[in-house]
């Protein structure tokens, strides 16, 4: 029976499961070959479904199957997500909590949910039913992946990040990595609720936003640089004309006058790329008053840094880092990597005079992401960054619950930028960077935007 044979995460058998996914594929080879596609182009979308739906339900009542009616349903709608859908990762793509879907060749799936990465018991038939999953989903977003090409970044339709790697460069069978698009974001109070922060490093991110200090934020891989970028970008006064340069549009701004601007990758001649740099360039001459860079990678650096320094104050970026120090030491090396030969002093000038505060977020082993410090960038000095932390987070160990104990801190510093701030109408009290552990805030907070 089909409900036996499939193995989904309520903890039915692997061979079970494989032998689903077997049928279901041969089942739907079955009715590709029974579609006469330039009739089917013709249809409306509606009547397509139907007609396909019926042909599924016609295919699982043949003998060859000899499905029973509740098993029969099961596997046309498997059979309907194949051709629409996630196939097998469907039921992943359509839980909340699932951040991230990694697939190491057909019969390993393992997903991240809460900062947490897990094995789930989903499989494909074989190889080959990887190979079919992959050319869909590329294929729907126009490009292409082959034995020339054997590696593809792509933004599928729902929003969601796609990498795919195919032999033979992926030496045990093709890979894929989802990175999920969040319909419902998660929120400053959200943040502050959860401990990734406390109320006053919120109030002060807030305040040096609406202040119009530049702002850098640094972390790794899904430390949630983009979420902290979203949230702070909240706060920008809906004044100000906003453009947003992004590889892949994630950023969600809920001001009126945003401009998004979205890379292109070259096509399959090679020509016609896009590249950040040439839309950072190409923002200057559209008037904005902030500019974000969803995330900074290389050369176009150099050209944030100098709209930062040429009257486009409170722009804002992100950069893969280790720490707010290294952030700096990754930025000399883009700005390099720019083309253009500044002395090794002159640079790191440049990039003192240009950012003024740096945001480090990390997610802890145990799922967490947590601000691990809020830094502000005094100046250059002697051939050093004057670098000051404001706040930090110090981890002292993991509980029986397997959650992070530890403590926010102010260390003492008052920024230089207060001034500025209160110039700006954004001030913050003298006591909110006196040195103390910071307790948790007993009043949820709420932030209006």
């Amino acid at each position: 029976m089909i409900a036996d044979m499939q193995n989904t995460v309520d903890g039915r058998s692997t061979d079970g499961r494989r032998s689903f996914e077997i049928l279901k594929t041969r089942l739907h080879r079955q009715m590709v070959d029974a579609i006469d596609l330039s009739k089917a182009s013709e249809l409306p979308e509606a009547d397509l479904r139907a007609q396909l739906r019926s042909l599924a339900n016609h295919l699982c009542q043949q003998q060859e199957a000899s499905l029973p009616a509740a098993d029969r349903e099961v596997m046309v709608a498997a059979i309907m997500d194949e051709i629409y859908g996630f196939g097998p990762i469907e039921p992943l793509m359509s839980d909340p909590e699932v951040t991230d879907v990694l697939i190491n060749g057909s019969d390993t799936v393992f997903v991240e949910r809460n900062g947490l990465i897990e094995r789930t018991d989903i499989r494909f038939a074989d190889d080959a039913h990887l190979m079919q999953f992959i050319h869909r989903m590329v294929g729907r977003t126009g490009r292409r992946i082959d034995e020339v090409s054997p590696m593809v970044d792509a933004k599928l339709p729902d929003g969601s990040r796609l990498n795919a790697v195919i032999p033979p460069l992926a030496l045990r069978g093709p890979t894929v990595s989802i990175r999920r698009f969040k319909t419902k974001a998660v929120v400053f109070e959200d943040m502050v609720r959860m401990g990734s922060l406390t109320r006053e490093m919120a109030d002060f991110l807030i305040a040096a936003v609406r202040g119009r200090l530049n702002i850098v934020v640094s972390g790794g891989t899904g430390a949630g640089k983009t979420t902290m970028l979203n949230n702070i970008s909240r706060f920008i006064p809906e004044t100000e004309r906003v453009v947003t340069i992004e590889q892949t549009a994630e950023l969600q701004l809920q001001q009126k006058d945003v401009v998004s601007l979205e890379t292109r990758p070259p096509n399959i001649e090679g020509r016609g790329e896009i590249t950040q740099r040439d839309l950072l360039k190409n923002s200057l001459r559209m008037r904005p008053d902030r500019i974000i860079v969803g995330e900074a990678r290389g050369g176009e650096v150099l050209d944030m840094l100098q709209a930062m320094n040429t009257g486009h104050d409170g722009s804002m970026s992100t950069i893969h880092a280790n720490d707010t120090r290294d952030a700096l030491d990754r930025m000399e090396l883009m700005v390099a990597l720019a083309g253009v030969d500044l002395p090794h002093n002159v640079a790191r000038q440049y990039i003192a005079n240009a950012v003024q505060i740096l945001v480090h977020i990390t997610r802890l082993g145990t799922g967490e992401r947590k601000v691990m410090r809020i830094s502000e960038l005094t100046g250059y000095h002697d051939g050093n960054y004057q670098l000051e932390d404001i706040y930090v987070y110090r981890m002292t160990g993991i509980g029986s619950d397997r959650r992070a104990r530890g403590a926010f801190y102010a260390t003492g510093h008052e920024p230089e930028t207060l001034k500025r701030l209160a110039a700006r109408g954004s001030e913050i009290p003298e006591m909110s960077f006196s040195a103390r552990e910071l307790g948790e805030s007993q009043n949820p907070p709420s932030y209006p935007g």
